[in-house]
């Protein structure tokens, strides 16, 4: 089947950083955990008909691009997950959907909570 399409998703989990985001001077300078979710649906076809790594969306070089985008800190959540949603997309132009999730590991909030987070769709 010639026009036949394969569309696939790559998904990264867990993916854990240390950074300096945060609005607040303490969260600058002492920084605090994150982990990092991001789904990636692109055209696979040429990949999968091809076994070819280059025509893929490579999960090795995604990751590299979400690291540095992680060590550029930001005030809010919100800007950090567009950032790294627009640089998979620069990096890999076959994406033709996104989902990035942010979480803050342990926020300092005056109480226990596990995490907040924040999922962004480009």
């Amino acid at each position: 089947m010639e026009n036949e399409r394969l569309w696939a998703t790559i998904q990264l989990e867990n993916m854990e950083f240390y950074a300096r985001h945060g609005c607040y001077d303490l969260e600058k300078k002492v920084g605090n955990r994150f982990s990092v979710d991001v789904r990636l649906t692109y055209d696979a076809s040429a990949a999968a008909t091809g076994d070819d790594i280059t025509a893929s969306v490579n999960y090795l070089e995604a990751y590299r691009v979400v690291r540095a985008e992680m060590e550029i800190p930001s005030d809010i959540l919100e800007n950090v997950a567009w950032r790294i949603g627009r640089a998979l997309k620069r990096s890999f132009p076959a994406i033709c959907r996104l989902t990035v999730k942010v979480s803050k590991i342990a926020p300092p909030l005056g109480g226990k909570v596990e995490k907040v987070s924040v999922t962004a769709t480009l």
